[in-house]
C-alpha cells in the first residue's frame, strides 16, 4: 500500500474533477464502450490516475482486447498502486480495481487477458491520464 494516500472529501473531489471524471472516479461509473480517447491508443508512455497522478501502467503492458475498454496486463510495481475489491454489483462478481493513492474507480480485472499473466484489467479511459515518453515527445 502507498504511504502517500491522499484523502478528500466527495466535495473537494467534486471540485476538482469534471462531471464525466467524477462519474466514474468517484461513483464507480463506466463510460460507454468503444469510446474512450485511450481505448486504442498505442503511443509510448506511462498511464495514471485522472484523480491523483499516480503512475499505474506503462504502456508495455497495455494490449488490444476488443472488449471496448483499455486494457492491461499488469501494474506497475509488486500489486502495491492497485487496490482490488469484490464488486457484486449488477447481479455479477467481479473484481473492482481502485487507485490505491486516493481510492478513486478505474475499472475491473478479469482472469481472461491473452498474455502470460492471463489478467486484463480493463480501465475506463476518463480514470487515465496518458504521459508520453520522452522520446515521444522530441519525435513530434
Amino acid at each position: 500500500m502507498t504511504k502517500d494516500k491522499i484523502i478528500k472529501s466527495e466535495a473537494e473531489w467534486r471540485q476538482e474533477l469534471n462531471p464525466e471524471k467524477y462519474h466514474i472516479l468517484r461513483e464507480k461509473g463506466t463510460e460507454p464502450a468503444f469510446s474512450g480517447k485511450y481505448y486504442m491508443h498505442f503511443e509510448k508512455g506511462i498511464y495514471k490516475c485522472a484523480a491523483c497522478g499516480y503512475e499505474l501502467f506503462t504502456s508495455d503492458m497495455k494490449f488490444e482486447s476488443h472488449c471496448g475498454w483499455p486494457s492491461f496486463d499488469n501494474e506497475i510495481g509488486n500489486n502495491e498502486r492497485i487496490i482490488k475489491k469484490t464488486d457484486n454489483s449488477f447481479g455479477m462478481i467481479r473484481t473492482e480495481i481502485l487507485c490505491a493513492r486516493c481510492n478513486s474507480h478505474l475499472g475491473h480485472l478479469f482472469d481472461d487477458g491473452p498474455t502470460s499473466t492471463a489478467k486484463r484489467y480493463c480501465v475506463n479511459s476518463l480514470s487515465i491520464e496518458f504521459e508520453p515518453h520522452k522520446d515521444s515527445i522530441d519525435k513530434k
